[in-house]
């Protein structure tokens, strides 16, 4: 479950921003996540709460923002949605598309004290 790793690296983060802009308390954690992105949704909520005990967001609130997977269809000319990778243009049924957004994930804000 790589989902534990990444909440692993989200603690780091969260951890070097507390030292270096002074705060001593994360209410809440806004992450965005792509819906090609990889990551498993409520995998990621679990593995958030078991690894932010006993540091500076241990009792934060975590919001996930999904954005949707977007890519460029080559006989439409157009952007279009896709659910997954590899899914065909849902205008055309063409699989010559090139996935331009929903593979990210980042910290979107936090709230502090």
């Amino acid at each position: 479950m790589h989902e534990m790793a990444i909440c692993e690296n989200i603690r780091v983060l969260i951890e070097e921003q507390a030292r270096t802009q002074h705060f001593s308390r994360v209410e809440r954690v806004c992450l965005e996540i792509g819906a090609l992105s990889g990551v498993e949704v409520e995998a990621l909520r679990f593995g958030f709460d078991v690894v932010m005990r006993g540091s500076v967001a241990a009792d934060a609130r975590l919001d996930i923002v999904e954005t949707a997977g977007t890519a460029w269809c080559l006989p439409c000319a157009v952007t279009v949605t896709i659910g997954r990778r590899y899914d065909p243009c849902p205008r055309c049924g063409s699989h010559q598309i090139q996935v331009t957004g929903g593979e990210e994930m980042k910290i979107r804000e936090l709230e502090v004290t």
